[in-house]
């Protein structure tokens, strides 16, 4: 007999199935449930644990100088908040202690904002209980976001502690804004481009996005790559950071002495036809001068006189006219069928009789004017058709958003061969560099191609994309025109730009050290409806040419828009060209020191006021002793103060009193790097003016330091 009683287990288990099957169904049933009529609900839940293919963004390429500094590059930047309910009462118990150091850290790491003000400021969001209130207002760079980070509280993790923080890339130029609407800019809350060759470049800068998705795992979400995303590219630009320097403050020097409005200089390397500095200078409602539009590619201007030389190589290649050919120019005033050609000296008495030569370098309007209309007056088209032929009017095709190709007119003709768009009169002024548009970039490219015997370079603003510091892409030199004429126009045409320096209107920009080739002009300009005569006259002024002229290396232009007389080419914009080109040809001189020796003078370095610490690593470097005059060996760096003589080899130094924080610091001195750090570590704004070393400050050393104190520092050459 069995041990087991059918009778007694088979209900059970019975039972057993029933519950089991009764389980099941009400699963499958719910299961369906959730599967039709909560589908919805359930599936923007599942969106708050788990996200896909979200976009990941790539870091954008850099923008190099020449020689590979860095003048654009993405950096983090922090926005920092405080939850003040994360950690429960252990934290704010914490708080409450240490909120007082909290505060002296906060003001240490941010100057401009007392402790007692902060303490206010955080007392107020601990009030509020808010779970984001803003530690500072604007976003911080990684080294200001580590050190906040590392004060009490805000050191402990985000659940405990309560600090969040948010980053983001943002542009920055280190170079500050050098070369700023050629570099460009971008719209920082849309990551799209605005101008120059970030816009210009952006599909290589910009890289491709990537792909994560995100899954909540234990109330943390953890990310998995699907895409990886792909940097930008780095491009290497022409520009050259000194020579952009020079040209920058050669140019604004000039528009605050003249009370400019606009101010444009390009520096092209002869050679390659790179664009090594660019300058568009523009004056701004408050007075100040910076870079808002960048002229040197898209005004079309009507250029002046600068526009001879290009009406005289059209004459002489044609072969219609030589050098010597004899112009009356009279007192300096003729009728020209229905209007008055003026040269600039008519107020005394004009040039008389002289060569065609000597009319371009003394720039004679009437000696250049008559000329073209005694050779071209009767097929004004065969001069429309040189001025294409020399490059003048050739589109360079600039990689810039904006740039603008040369408008020339062309005489157009009806069925009975009368013009349709011509006047008597058009011909001698476009002669002159009226009834013509070209950007200032053009006239410069028609330079350069004359000082590199007659070979036309594109203009060209970015030579390599690199990956990884590997050269993914180069970009040649382009050559536009072989040739923009004969081998002896160009002689004769070189010959006459180099007498415009030494014997006629372009005598500012000679220079003692090489020679100079260019062309001056000054031109009315027409204020659209208004014509040239709506209010005070403007003019532009401007100097183009080349050095040395007797080995070319580098090209420049120099334009200027101001209102009212004086108005001089020469005068004005040839200044700016002498100290650009000197700046430029100091700079790259590599000579021997020892041919530079003087046996009389004194051969001990100068050395300003400033950073001690810095200037006994320089003398030393230099074979010179040094021997501080101070007792305390702990003293805190960098340490201030100036530089004494023991003897030949020996300095010593010694060091400033020290000062009161809240004061303003005596610079007067230093150089431009160690007086505008040790007045903004103070929190005084400061501007600096001229070169050299601080002859004065605005604010007076001692006074003491306000909220939104701003110093301007004047410097004299050493």
């Amino acid at each position: 007999m069995s041990k087991f009683d059918n009778n007694q287990i088979i209900p059970r288990y019975s039972f057993i199935a029933a519950i089991i099957t009764i389980i099941g169904v009400a699963v499958i049933v719910k299961a369906l449930f959730i599967m039709t009529v909560k589908h919805d609900y359930w599936m923007e839940v599942a969106k708050q644990s788990k996200f896909d293919s979200v976009e990941v963004k790539p870091n954008r390429g850099n923008i190099l100088s020449d020689n590979g500094e860095l003048m654009a590059s993405s950096l983090p930047e922090y926005k920092m908040t405080f939850d003040f309910k994360a950690g429960g009462e252990k934290k704010d118990s914490l708080w409450r202690e240490k909120v007082d150091s909290i505060c002296m850290g906060m003001h240490e790491i941010f100057p401009e904002k007392s402790v007692e003000e902060f303490k206010a400021y955080f007392e107020e969001g601990h009030a509020k209980m808010s779970q984001s209130w803003p530690i500072w207002p604007q976003r911080v760079d990684y080294n200001t976001f580590q050190r906040v980070k590392a004060l009490p509280v805000f050191r402990l993790s985000r659940y405990r502690g309560g600090f969040y923080y948010e980053e983001n890339s943002a542009r920055r130029r280190p170079f500050g804004n050098l070369a700023y609407r050629t570099i460009g800019d971008m719209y920082g809350a849309k990551d799209s481009a605005r101008f120059g060759l970030e816009l210009s470049f952006d599909s290589l800068l910009r890289g491709k996005s990537g792909i994560n998705h995100k899954r909540k795992v234990q109330d943390k979400f953890l990310s998995f790559v699907d895409v990886p995303p792909t940097d930008g590219y780095d491009i290497m630009t022409t520009i050259n950071v000194q020579m952009q320097d020079i040209a920058e403050k050669a140019v604004a020097e000039e528009l605050e002495f003249i009370n400019g409005d606009v101010g444009v200089a390009i520096v092209m390397e002869v050679a390659t036809g790179d664009v090594k500095a660019i300058v568009n200078l523009e004056k701004c409602g408050d007075g100040e001068y910076r870079e808002r539009r960048n002229h040197a590619v898209a005004d079309l201007l009507e250029p002046g006189s600068v526009f001879k030389t290009a009406s005289v190589m059209v004459a002489l290649d044609d072969g219609v006219v030589d050098t010597s050919k004899i112009v009356h120019t009279g007192n300096g005033q003729v009728r020209m069928y229905d209007s008055q050609m003026n040269d600039h000296n008519r107020a005394s008495g004009g040039y008389g009789s002289i060569s065609l030569s000597r009319a371009l370098q003394v720039s004679s309007n009437i000696g250049i004017s008559s000329v073209i209309d005694e050779k071209y007056h009767q097929h004004p088209e065969k001069f429309v058709e040189g001025l294409y032929r020399v490059g003048i009017a050739e589109d360079l095709g600039i990689p810039i958003t904006g740039a603008t190709p040369p408008r020339i007119r062309a005489p157009k003709y009806d069925s009975k061969g009368h013009w349709l768009n011509w006047y008597s009169t058009t011909l001698p002024w476009m002669s002159i560099g009226y009834e013509t548009q070209v950007p200032p970039i053009s006239t410069l490219a028609f330079y350069n191609a004359i000082a590199n015997g007659g070979k036309m370079m594109k203009p060209r603003f970015v030579k390599k994309v690199l990956f990884e510091g590997q050269v993914v892409k180069e970009f040649e030199p382009v050559v536009l025109k072989q040739q923009i004429c004969k081998p002896t126009t160009l002689a004769k045409i070189h010959d006459m730009l180099c007498k415009v320096v030494t014997q006629g209107t372009g005598k500012k920009a000679k220079s003692e050290s090489f020679a100079v080739a260019g062309k001056t002009g000054t031109a009315q300009i027409s204020k659209g409806l208004g014509g040239y005569k709506s209010g005070v006259m403007h003019y532009l002024v401007s100097f183009v040419g080349y050095f040395p002229a007797d080995a070319p290396r580098y090209s420049c232009i120099v334009c200027l828009q101001k209102a009212g007389l004086p108005a001089s080419g020469g005068t004005m914009s040839g200044l700016v060209f002498h100290n650009i080109s000197e700046g430029i040809m100091a700079h790259n001189l590599n000579m021997d020191i020892n041919h530079a020796r003087d046996t009389i003078s004194d051969s001990r370095p100068a050395v300003m006021r400033g950073n001690l610490e810095s200037a006994s690593i320089v003398l030393k470097h230099l074979g010179y002793t040094t021997h501080n005059k101070w007792a305390d060996a702990h003293i805190s760096l960098p340490f201030w103060g100036k530089i004494g003589y023991e003897g030949n080899k020996q300095f010593t130094l010694n060091q400033m009193p020290q000062e009161d924080h809240g004061t303003v610091p005596d610079v007067v001195g230093m150089g431009a790097r160690d007086a505008v750090y040790i007045m903004e570590s103070r929190g005084v704004r400061t501007i600096v003016k001229g070169r050299g070393k601080v002859k004065e400050q605005s604010l007076h050393a001692g006074a003491k330091v306000s909220e939104g104190n701003t110093c301007v520092l004047t410097l004299q050459h050493l």
